[in-house]
This record gives structure tokens, sequence and C-alpha cells, in this order.
């Protein structure tokens, strides 16, 4: 979620420096607005106008994408004019007029595959949403109370859909509630899970990250450390390259 400028400055300067570093690219994700807060009493961000001004800022100083999350139809337009990705939080993904207005937007729509659903029922997401420009992003299927847990095959079936498949490091460790009035989280476990995934083959990453988890305004428990992510990155680019390298002495 969008802090303040200065957290968004050190965070996507770092990540600049990094994907430079391991000739990577990098879409920069923050919310406006985090919709779907289990309390009342939990920070839910600057709000549309405010943060999309923030956004809009980062956006022209560092130069790079941004992907950013809708929650109602009439946000989607204004976000639009900002963000190079519009994305379909999980639990909105098979709302129609939503995934309807982001594809008319001509921008690419992240669809994120609720933790309710199958990977197989991301096609007629995909459909939906009408545009050959998608992307499907695994983050963890709900298992009993407040745990997910990982299916790989899915990143495999999600393929069928057409999109760019993406895998969510640190959403899919979630434990959602599990801190009274907020989500817990098992961060130790997102590279361990980011290599598995980089080694089944994924078109890209998710991951959230922060220079002080502890005093993250949302998502605290799940976040890595902004420390950190040079190392996750070294390990899973050195998977990724032998997956490629593999794949050139298959052909």
């Amino acid at each position: 979620v969008a802090e303040s400028s200065e957290v968004l400055k050190v965070v996507v300067n770092r990540l600049v420096e990094l994907a430079d570093e391991y000739d990577i690219g990098l879409i920069f994700k923050s919310s406006y607005t985090k919709a779907n807060r289990l309390s009342g009493g939990s920070y839910s961000g600057p709000g549309l106008e405010q943060g999309l001004k923030l956004l809009a800022s980062i956006k022209r100083e560092f130069d790079i994408p941004i992907l950013t999350d809708v929650h109602e139809t009439v946000e989607v337009a204004p976000a639009a004019e900002v963000a190079d990705v519009i994305q379909i939080p999980a639990f909105l993904c098979r709302q129609t007029e939503l995934a309807l207005a982001a594809g008319r937007t001509g921008k690419w729509v992240n669809i994120k595959k609720g933790q309710f659903l199958a990977p197989e029922d991301m096609t007629a997401l995909v459909d939906k949403v009408g545009s050959k420009k998608t992307l499907v992003t695994e983050r963890g299927s709900s298992f009993g109370y407040r745990n997910l847990v990982v299916d790989f095959r899915s990143l495999i079936i999600m393929r069928q859909t057409g999109s760019k498949v993406v895998f969510d490091a640190t959403h899919s460790l979630q434990l959602p509630g599990a801190s009274g009035g907020t989500s817990g989280g098992q961060p130790q476990y997102s590279l361990p899970l980011a290599r598995a995934a980089v080694a089944v083959g994924v078109d890209g990453l998710f991951v959230e990250t922060h220079p002080d988890p502890a005093s993250a305004r949302s998502d605290a428990a799940s976040m890595i450390p902004l420390s950190d992510m040079s190392e996750f990155l070294r390990e899973v680019c050195a998977i990724h390259a032998l997956r490629s390298e593999s794949q050139l002495a298959e052909a």
C-alpha cells in the first residue's frame, strides 16, 4: 500500500538498482487503496486521488511502469490514466463488470487467481477481460481456515489461458486473519517457493518488500525486507538461467 512518498522512493530506487544489476524487467506495484481489509480499523491507503498522484510522481521520476489494483468500476478509468497494468484482486476476480471495464482500457490486465478457484477457471476469467494483454497470478489456495497452499501444477495449467503466468511469492504465504484483525504470514518460505516456481517456469514474480516490514502499514507479516531482495533475486535468477540453458540444450 502507498504509505508515503518517502517510503515509495526508497523502495523504488533500490528495486531499479537491482533490476539493472540482474538485468530483469521491473513493474512497480502499489495500492492507492486496499479495499479488502479484515478490520475496519486497518490502514487502507491514501485514497484514489492522492494515491494516484503519488504513483504518477514515482512513474515520472523513475521512468518505470506501474501496476495498481482496482476494486470498483468507477476506479478503472482514473487508475488507467496512471497505471500501465490494471490488477483485479483475488477476491474480486469473478466480478464481470470489473473485468470488462479493465479490458476496455487497453492496458495490460493482471488477474490474481482467487484462493477459492481452480486454475482451470482462469480461462473463463481471461476470456471475460476480452484482451490478449493479460497476466494471471497464482497466490495460493485456501486450505482449511487461515492457511494457504500452493499447487505448482497451476503454473502449468494456467498456460492454457494464453496469458503470461506470474507467481506471487509473498501473498501465497499469508495466513489470513491469523493475527487477529490482520493477516499473518510465513515470509521465511518465500524464497524456496519462488525458486520452485521459477524452476517450473513463470514469466514473472510478484514480491512484496519494505525497508522495515515490522512497520509496514499493510501485509507486514509476509513482507520480504528490502535488504534481502538482492540475495532473493540472485538465487531466482540463477535458477532461471539454468532453466534457460536446459531449454536451449534440448532445442
